[in-house]
């Protein structure tokens, strides 16, 4: 039992180290970019040649710059969402420690924890941390009632501020396209949204559960004195 909890213990704190290391990179990443690039160029810098870049964009919705509408209430409710999901991820994770089941598939469970966290923290706290400019095209939101003078652009309707209403920041690119030759999607870009670290973690953890399921939660045998 002593060796038992001692190996709980040690896999729970291997995947602390990976959560803790994400949010660390995530958010080291994010704050760089908030505060070199410029919001209103559309700065963009080669990362690897030219198809890899980072481009500063903030997006109001889920992950890869999916929208969620443009009352108060619909980013309040994806916030608390991700609330419950991470709660939700961090209990099961605790569980499935205690059953002693493959490093693995904690570590993975591990990458979606933490990157729903990331995204969360943005929410939470970038628009305490840094300065709001309601002017700035990353906080245009059509519909959502609250307006303001921004000079020669007139009068804009801007999004909702405060704590769980943030933007999310996101930055990698994929620069590649489809050959000209292939019909309907030729010419087009292989993956057109913005993403970040976060992003890439929960994609990761989601695809690795996907294609090793099996090995991940492997069906029990049946005893020969079964019935059917």
């Amino acid at each position: 039992m002593h060796k038992a909890n001692n190996s709980v213990k040690k896999n729970l704190i291997i995947v602390g180290a990976v959560v803790a290391l994400i949010l660390i990179l995530d958010q080291a990443i994010k704050v760089y970019v908030k505060t070199h690039f410029s919001s209103r160029l559309g700065e963009s810098v080669a990362i690897f040649g030219d198809w890899f870049s980072l481009e500063y964009l903030e997006n109001q919705g889920m992950a890869f710059g999916t929208t969620f509408g443009n009352k108060m209430w619909h980013k309040l409710a994806l916030s608390i969402f991700r609330i419950i999901a991470i709660t939700g991820m961090t209990i099961y994770l605790i569980r499935q420690a205690k059953k002693e089941v493959r490093l693995e598939l904690l570590i993975v469970i591990g990458l979606i924890l933490a990157g729903a966290t990331g995204n969360l923290i943005d929410s939470m706290c970038y628009d305490f941390v840094f300065p709001y400019d309601p002017c700035m095209g990353f906080n245009h939101l059509e519909g959502s009632g609250i307006k303001t003078d921004c000079g020669i652009f007139g009068e804009i309707e801007t999004r909702h501020t405060g704590f769980l209403l943030g933007n999310v920041v996101d930055m990698f690119k994929f620069q590649a396209f489809w050959p000209e030759w292939m019909p309907v999607i030729g010419g087009k870009e292989v993956f057109p949204a913005i993403w970040n670290l976060a992003d890439a973690s929960i994609s990761i953890g989601v695809v690795m559960i996907f294609i090793r399921q099996r090995r991940y939660f492997p069906k029990e045998k049946e005893s020969p004195g079964t019935e059917d």
